[in-house]
């Protein structure tokens, strides 16, 4: 029998509250995406003018964070040709994301869901990702 330690939906609430946060502070409207450690969604938001396609590349990059156990950018360079990993990208049906924006949340050492955000550079997303998760530790205490 195991005993699994996930996000809840008020986790999903603080997390997308932080990463909106970031998202308004850089000017750059997200779609956010929580699931839990099975990579089920959990939450999700699109901010006024986060880009229509974005939704289920922000679902997926969390998708990925969460199932894989693993963010989304340490796929990139791996899933090129040449490199050990090329052609995982068309893994699962296509919902394997390779590029920055989904984030493993971690708690006590285990993965217990992740965020995914889509509509600006990988950067951008990865970085409101992160702010994401910073707010949600910092809340915990």
């Amino acid at each position: 029998m195991l005993t699994i330690t996930r996000l809840d939906a008020e986790d999903a609430r603080l997390i997308i509250e932080g990463a909106r946060a970031r998202a308004e502070a850089i000017g750059v409207p997200m779609c956010i995406a929580i699931t839990d450690e099975g990579g089920n969604l959990i939450a999700f938001e699109r901010m006024d003018g986060g880009k229509v396609t974005s939704i289920t590349i922000a679902i997926d990059k969390s998708y990925t964070a969460s199932a894989a156990k693993k963010a989304t950018h340490e796929y990139g360079a791996s899933s090129q040709p040449g490199s050990p990993a090329y052609g995982i990208n068309s893994a699962i049906g296509g919902r394997l994301m390779v590029v920055g924006g989904g984030l493993p949340v971690l708690v006590d050492g285990a993965v217990v869901g992740a965020i995914g955000v889509s509509s600006g550079t990988p950067a951008q997303d990865q970085d409101v990702a992160q702010a994401g998760i910073d707010h949600f530790m910092a809340a915990r205490g």
